[in-house]
């Protein structure tokens, strides 16, 4: 299966996280993980490396020029790096025909193959929306004249490449970001939805963009099926929305304790191996995507 992570340096850490648990939970896939930066040093992409090839995955890196999106707008914990996602068609081999994007400050807790193989059709992209009446109808508003009639999460965009390389026009992405700038609240979300909202196939938040924000709102509208039972055995991706993260000093959330396992097996793969698992580790090199 092939995943996609775009990020800067202050999200190594947990991408690792992430990604430990993707290795975890999915023992028996194999998985070729595509990274998208600007600014990441050799020594860091060589960790990352080692890391991936240590859970038996490959890492290929994509390069992307400095100045892309150099002059697009970011905000708070949101990067210029959280833009390239809505290129990767362009950047992408043309031989992969799908990828799933994954934000780094998600858990995966379950296997991702049912999702990874849902059927896309025409559709450009697989994503949730969070059924919160308040939060869609104040980026309906605020997005208008465009469409929609869904909010969807950028978090986790499973991406049909060869639809979006027939239909996509960057420059319309690029347009509507110099036209909308102050309009983007949660930016490369937000376009997303404005271009592209009817082009989503909706798949379903509970299991695969859990927002871990809202426990007793989903617990709650779900009459009690949707408690912690339910999450560990069924939901898929578990989300940490929002600006508070549980790798910071400010996070005190319902799955603070979960994060903090996988964080630990994260650092304990990458600072304990043994020797018997050092001796079976086959070591790939770091591998670039030349670009079309």
């Amino acid at each position: 299966m092939n995943i996609l992570v775009t990020l800067n340096a202050n999200y190594i850490k947990p991408l690792k996280v992430m990604l430990k648990s993707l290795f975890m939970n999915n023992e028996n896939e194999c998985f070729d993980i595509y990274l998208m930066h600007t600014s990441l040093k050799e020594e860091e992409l060589e960790s990352l490396n080692a890391y991936i090839a240590r859970h038996g995955g490959r890492l290929f890196i994509v390069k992307m020029d400095d100045g892309c999106f150099q002059d697009a707008p970011v905000l708070l914990h949101y990067t210029k790096e959280m833009y390239f996602r809505l290129l990767a068609y362009k950047f992408l081999p043309e031989g992969l025909d799908r990828i799933l994007y994954l934000d780094p400050d998600i858990l995966v807790l379950n296997p991702v193959r049912k999702l990874y193989e849902t059927e896309l059709g025409d559709c450009l992209y697989g994503a949730a929306y969070h059924d919160k009446i308040p939060v869609k109808e104040i980026n309906r508003l605020r997005l208008f004249p465009y469409e929609i009639d869904a909010y969807y999460n950028s978090g986790v965009l499973l991406m049909n490449l060869g639809q979006l390389r027939a239909q996509v026009d960057a420059q319309e992405i690029y347009r509507f970001v110099e036209e909308n700038r102050m309009k983007l609240i949660m930016p490369d979300q937000d376009i997303l939805n404005a271009l592209y909202a009817k082009q989503i196939k909706s798949i379903d938040e509970k299991l695969y963009n859990y927002d871990a924000r809202y426990y007793g709102y989903y617990k709650l509208t779900s009459n009690g099926a949707c408690d912690m039972e339910y999450i560990i055995n069924n939901t898929v991706i578990l989300h940490f929305c929002g600006k508070r993260k549980p790798w910071g000093n400010q996070y005190s959330g319902k799955f603070f304790s979960l994060y903090k396992h996988y964080e630990k097996c994260a650092a304990r793969m990458e600072f304990h191996r043994s020797p018997a698992f050092d001796s079976r580790w086959v070591h790939h090199p770091v591998q670039s995507v030349h670009n079309p």
